[in-house]
């Protein structure tokens, strides 16, 4: 597109004309479902309002295709919202960012979920936060990690809040070893994983969705789906 000479002038906008808003942004979070398929939006705000006991303290407003600004009175409930997750709304992940200036519609990136990872199978000598933050390191930004206090008389498994990026398939274990070189399987279980395609593994899509690329079958035998429930946790600590 070549501009005129009018379209090419910037128009300056006065710290006056933008301070409100600006106040209203800081206390705000951007989010979006991570979902293949449409939604009642009116249930999902009522739902998540609910949910974070805040029913007349955020406002709502949708300010893109499936993108949403959610404004709080307070800094400390939009802390609680942030860290609190994971969110969702009929089993459809809610990701959400801090807002930053410069935000728009077209330049929002939401690309990591934050989930609860369970991870099992470690030698007793392995079972500890440090461990867990170098696995989670692994698998993307760590987030928190629980740390179990000694006089606890379970330790089963080990827990780590990772970011994960949307895009890749959930790991479903790995190894890991200590510096003998003695290797150990480990599986990970998801604490409240939202919709997963058990044939991709990938969060937010269900078979439906890729119904048109690939059958059930092949040369006449039923395909063996590699991811499934057996990925969700039963419980936390």
């Amino acid at each position: 597109m070549r501009l005129t000479a009018e379209e090419e002038e910037t128009i300056t906008i006065s710290d006056e004309g933008r301070c409100v808003e600006i106040e209203s942004c800081k206390l705000s979070l951007i989010g979006r479902f991570l979902t293949c398929k449409p939604f009642n939006k009116r249930a999902a705000k009522n739902t998540l309002k609910k949910a974070w006991g805040l029913e007349n303290e955020v406002q709502i407003v949708e300010v893109g295709a499936n993108l949403f600004q959610f404004k709080f009175n307070t800094e400390f409930d939009l802390e609680r919202i942030f860290n609190g997750g994971p969110w969702s709304f009929d089993n459809q992940l809610l990701l959400l960012t801090k807002w930053r200036k410069g935000m728009k519609a077209d330049n929002v990136r939401l690309n990591h979920a934050s989930l609860w990872i369970q991870i099992w199978g470690a030698p007793f000598d392995m079972i500890s936060t440090q461990v867990a933050t170098e696995v989670g390191s692994r698998l993307g930004e760590v987030v928190e990690v629980e740390r179990r206090r000694k006089h606890e008389e379970s330790n089963h498994f080990m827990r780590v809040k990772v970011a994960l990026p949307v895009s890749k398939p959930l790991r479903r274990g790995g190894f890991i070893a200590g510096s003998e070189g003695e290797q150990s399987w480990v599986t990970f279980r998801y604490e409240r994983p939202p919709m997963l395609c058990h044939f991709y593994g990938i969060l937010g899509h269900d078979l439906h969705h890729y119904a048109s690329h690939f059958s059930a079958t092949k040369n006449g035998r039923v395909v063996e789906y590699q991811y499934g429930d057996w990925l969700k946790a039963t419980g936390g600590s």
